[in-house]
């Protein structure tokens, strides 16, 4: 098999009032893009982030790993957890960078898929709610959907929620969250695992859960451009 080209691009992005940091890889030819929304007190740098991100640039999909909070913020924040449940703020940077994406000439024209980390899930919800026309799918990973509050009902996209079999509590809290989403819904509970996937095997399971879901919900029809292309989806479908 050919190996994948890659672009990468370190990018400062202007985001309402504030400048966002950005790491922008694009394969050649690239299948659609995935902006991650982080979750509590993380940033681009997580390492089960970019694990994800490396799975899905094999196959064939742009990411974009941003920090949500500025430099200062994420100072204050770790002295006080000041932004980081903060979803209205970072909803709104998550839709800006959305924007600013579908202008930039490696990504534009390509459907967004957004992948949300624990509180960075809802934050993700929140953004899809706002830019139904270029987000096409959503991947929760141990997430807090619930956080996203009334805006779930609002939500039409595609959504997989993965969840740890060891996360009791926020396997609950998905499941709840799942009775507010309208659209095709899917829980999946990855055996063994905890919060953080740190056991061996539920990382990878996690990456390649997400990897299926957007190569299934990303890419245009051959031929065509946009929805107009497209032949009706499944209906709702939930777990």
């Amino acid at each position: 098999m050919n190996a994948v080209r890659m672009n990468l691009e370190r990018l400062e992005i202007p985001a309402m009032d504030v400048v966002l940091e950005a790491d922008v890889v694009v394969p050649r030819p690239a299948r659609g893009m995935v902006l991650f929304a982080h979750g509590s007190g993380s940033s681009r740098h997580s390492p089960r982030n970019r694990y994800v991100a490396g799975e899905l640039q094999r196959a064939g999909l742009a990411t974009i790993l941003a920090d949500l909070l500025t430099p200062a913020e994420e100072r204050v924040d770790v002295q006080t957890g000041e932004f980081r449940f903060d979803i209205g703020r970072l909803a709104v940077r998550l839709a800006a960078l959305t924007d600013w994406l579908g202008e930039h000439r490696p990504t534009a024209g390509l459907r967004v898929g957004l992948f949300g980390a624990s509180t960075g899930a809802a934050a993700a919800l929140v953004a899809a709610a706002a830019r139904p026309a270029p987000v096409k799918a959503i991947v929760s990973r141990g997430g807090r959907p619930d956080l996203a509050g009334a805006a779930l009902r609002s939500v039409h996209q595609p959504t997989l929620l993965i969840v740890g079999e060891r996360d009791p509590a926020v396997l609950e809290l998905n499941r709840e969250a799942m009775r507010e989403l309208r659209d095709e819904t899917l829980l999946e509970v990855v055996p063994g695992a905890s919060h953080l996937f740190e056991e061996p095997g539920t990382l990878e399971r996690v990456a390649h859960l997400a990897r299926e879901w957007f190569l299934r919900h990303l890419p245009q029809t051959p031929g065509g451009e946009g929805d107009a292309a497209e032949s009706p989806g499944p209906g709702p479908r939930k777990r």
